[in-house]
């Protein structure tokens, strides 16, 4: 689709181009919402989930917060181009699962999304790089309230928002920020991050969300508590934990430089003559090197590219990504070979005088 071709030509919204590489790499935060008086929609027939979207998506493309809006109706779209939209984090993958009468409306430049009839009727997010907790609160905030000045939620006084999951019901509020954490992955130290983080009531998933292992040392830490809290009570504690988590990462990385220095240089330059010369990469493979890269730039053990250049084939080596630019559908292994030409091309391409 025309639509989702024209995504590959800018980096994600959870990208800071330009910007050097850092323990925070993007911040999101979520809200799921049901209309009063209708069927959830695991529950609903075809045609009320239909009449639903046709019904939200002219008052989701007015809203202020969705200047230069987009919208899709899932049924439209191919594999490849839901792949695109799960890799971006512009839908989930219950939602790609979806079929005529579901959907997403989303700001051109992919800081908001709403999807509609996912497992909710409503999941609107707002979504930047680095830690912006406060401000994508605000903004989801001002969507949220001028959407309910136009259609009824379903709200109990007593619990809060009600949605299909029990999880989610009072805030319905998910905030979550993704960490890239190699120093402490290398030193052996991220299972008692992890464990502590879920004692508290967080969560902590892979890159892309729930069900992910977290492939190129990239972490998701997430709220779990939604019930009996206030929306600044979520974030206040989750971004408390973040910073700390930000401090022991930091920490790692100044003793993996003076305790394991031939061992961090050759992890490194392992990734380095891998990506600049393999003919097959797999996913998982190229992002643990990818991160190896990242933490190179970062550490100032390499000057040849940009961290930019380094985050974007985070994304475009995925394969909703590579099979679009290679414009046809292609096999696990075809992938793994185009991957790695896409790699070679890119580092030579990219590569500072």
């Amino acid at each position: 689709m025309k639509v989702v071709d024209e995504l590959l030509k800018n980096p994600g919204a959870w990208m800071k181009v330009g910007a050097p590489p850092g323990v925070m790499v993007s911040s999101r935060v979520r809200l799921a919402r049901n209309l009063e008086g209708v069927a959830f929609p695991d529950w609903a027939g075809a045609e009320e989930s239909l009449c639903l979207w046709q019904a939200l998506r002219p008052i989701l493309e007015a809203l202020p917060g969705c200047a230069v809006p987009v919208a899709l109706e899932m049924e439209g779209l191919s594999r490849v181009d839901k792949e695109i939209l799960i890799e971006r984090h512009l839908i989930s993958r219950d939602l790609a699962e979806k079929g005529r009468g579901s959907g997403l409306v989303f700001k051109a430049d992919e800081t908001v999304v709403i999807m509609v009839n996912e497992e909710d009727h409503i999941r609107m997010q707002a979504m930047s790089p680095g830690l912006s907790l406060r401000g994508l609160w605000q903004t989801i905030d001002g969507i949220d309230t001028d959407l309910e000045r136009q259609v009824r939620y379903a709200f109990s006084p007593r619990l809060g928002y009600l949605t299909a999951c029990p999880t989610n019901v009072g805030t319905g509020m998910r905030a979550s920020v993704m960490l890239h954490l190699p120093g402490l992955v290398l030193m052996n130290e991220i299972n008692p991050i992890i464990k502590g983080v879920n004692k508290i009531g967080l969560a902590v998933r892979g890159l892309w969300g729930e069900g992910t292992d977290a492939a190129g040392n990239m972490f998701q830490i997430s709220n779990q508590t939604t019930l009996g809290e206030t929306e600044d009570t979520i974030i206040s504690r989750l971004e408390q934990i973040v910073l700390e988590i930000e401090e022991h990462e930091k920490h790692a990385k100044e003793r993996l430089l003076q305790q394991k220095e031939i061992s961090l240089k050759d992890h490194v330059g392992r990734a380095y003559g891998i990506l600049t010369h393999a003919c097959l990469l797999n996913s998982k493979e190229t992002l643990d090197m990818l991160s190896a890269l990242r933490l190179g730039i970062e550490l100032g053990l390499l000057r040849e590219w940009s961290a930019s250049m380094i985050d974007e084939l985070f994304l475009l080596i995925q394969p909703g990504h590579l099979q679009k630019v290679e414009g046809k559908s292609i096999g696990a292994e075809k992938r793994d070979l185009a991957r790695a030409r896409l790699i070679r091309a890119r580092l030579i391409a990219g590569k500072r005088a």
